[in-house]
């Protein structure tokens, strides 16, 4: 075996092994803020990594490339979506959106 494809089928097994590691964090979280953090964290180093396999593997080639487009959207469109996630699951648990005042840190 090359040491390419030592560096291939490691870079790939950290990026499953990292996604491996969200899911297990989604499923053991207990409200859905926490299940959130790793929900985002999933879109981060996992895909770098197989991000990272794939270009090792086949270059700046037509696979190559629409893997960093899927990634570079992932990148974006991941905090967006989390967020308005966040904004929404909040709303629905208390009402509102902002912060009340203990939240702040003010004394009522």
């Amino acid at each position: 075996m090359a040491p390419q494809d030592v560096a291939i089928d490691a870079l790939l097994a950290a990026g499953v092994l990292c996604q491996l590691l969200c899911c297990v964090g989604v499923l053991v979280a207990h409200d859905v803020f926490d299940r959130l953090h790793y929900a985002g964290a999933g879109s981060t180093l996992g895909p770098l990594f197989i991000l990272a396999s794939i270009l090792l593997a086949h270059g700046l080639t037509t696979p190559g490339l629409q893997t960093i487009a899927a990634v570079g959207i992932l990148f974006v469109a991941s905090p967006i979506v989390v967020h308005a996630t966040a904004r929404a699951a909040r709303r629905m648990t208390f009402g509102h959106v902002s912060a009340s005042a203990e939240e702040r840190g003010e004394r009522p």
